[in-house]
């Protein structure tokens, strides 16, 4: 990838590149687990979302679940959930993920959820309370909480770091000349503001994505691994950018293996625990690894 990104737009349907096609996730565990979704109407982000990486992560036991709802507040140009006005917050639901994640034997859940601006707490209240029921249900299984900024507010974000999560996640997503862009309601100090306030007041692993893909420059992609790492971040997910419907922002660019790879390297260079960086790397590729 270059700085001249006006030139490497992507003519309308330019055929994805080899690296991007995925086997069919195959395995007796997936296989196991697959059933037990279908049978009991689980809900995940790796089946709604049609994770390339399902087979591996539930191969290993690890699952990500999505709560408050599958309607967003926010109307972000790279991302396939339903924006608008959500419906009533379902105080049943950290009782029924929890279920889920014990009929899965799930070792390491991922917790996410849409943007709730709707909600006076954004919805901390209910992410405290799904960690804790998850917590008495399945003692054993780690967590990571994949969370929304909470408009910054500290209040809303103390929820989460009272009640301990292995690791804390929240995404960048992408460089900051973009995120206007690509994050329309969000913006880039104030998410390296949450993660750095996640870090001051203890929190033990912090991590972040970006996607790649939409227009960024090399030189933008290194400051931002430098803004991470300066805002204390520990895990750096690298991964690319693919376009859900034609609504959303097109793909600009399709990244090469071997740019990803030196990404990887400045990452762990800059002094990064763990980075993961490959065109298929979503937010919580291999999450059972950022834990320690």
């Amino acid at each position: 990838m270059n700085s001249e990104t006006a030139s490497n737009i992507l003519p309308e349907r330019t055929p994805k590149p080899k690296w991007l096609r995925v086997k069919l996730p195959t395995g007796k565990k997936y296989t196991e687990l697959r059933g037990l979704v279908d049978k009991y109407k689980l809900n995940t982000i790796c089946t709604s979302g049609s994770c390339p990486n399902m087979g591996e992560c539930w191969g290993e036991g690890t699952a990500t679940f999505m709560i408050l709802g599958n309607v967003c507040t926010r109307s972000c140009g790279f991302c396939g959930v339903k924006t608008g006005r959500p419906e009533t917050v379902d105080w049943d639901e950290p009782e029924k993920v929890a279920r889920s994640i014990k009929i899965m034997q799930i070792k390491h859940a991922v917790l996410t959820s849409v943007d709730r601006d709707d909600l006076k707490d954004m919805g901390s209240i209910m992410w405290a309370e799904t960690v804790k029921a998850v917590r008495r249900m399945n003692p054993e299984t780690t967590l990571e909480t994949l969370i929304p900024d909470f408009q910054g507010i500290e209040k809303h974000i103390d929820r989460i770091i009272d009640v301990a999560p292995e690791v804390v996640s929240h995404n960048i997503e992408t460089v900051r000349r973009l995120t206007r862009e690509v994050r329309i309601q969000a913006q880039y100090d104030r998410s390296m503001g949450v993660l750095k306030y996640l870090k001051q007041q203890g929190q033990r692993r912090t991590k972040s994505g970006i996607m790649l893909g939409l227009g960024e420059t090399r030189e933008e992609v290194i400051e931002t691994l430098h803004d991470l790492k300066a805002n204390d971040v520990d895990v750096v997910t690298i991964g690319q950018y693919l376009q859900p419907s034609k609504k959303h922002l097109p793909v600009k660019q399709f990244i090469n293996p071997d740019q990803f790879k030196e990404y990887e390297d400045i990452g762990l260079e800059l002094g990064f625990r763990h980075v993961e960086s490959s065109a298929l790397v979503r937010s919580s590729y291999k999450a059972q690894k950022h834990i320690n």
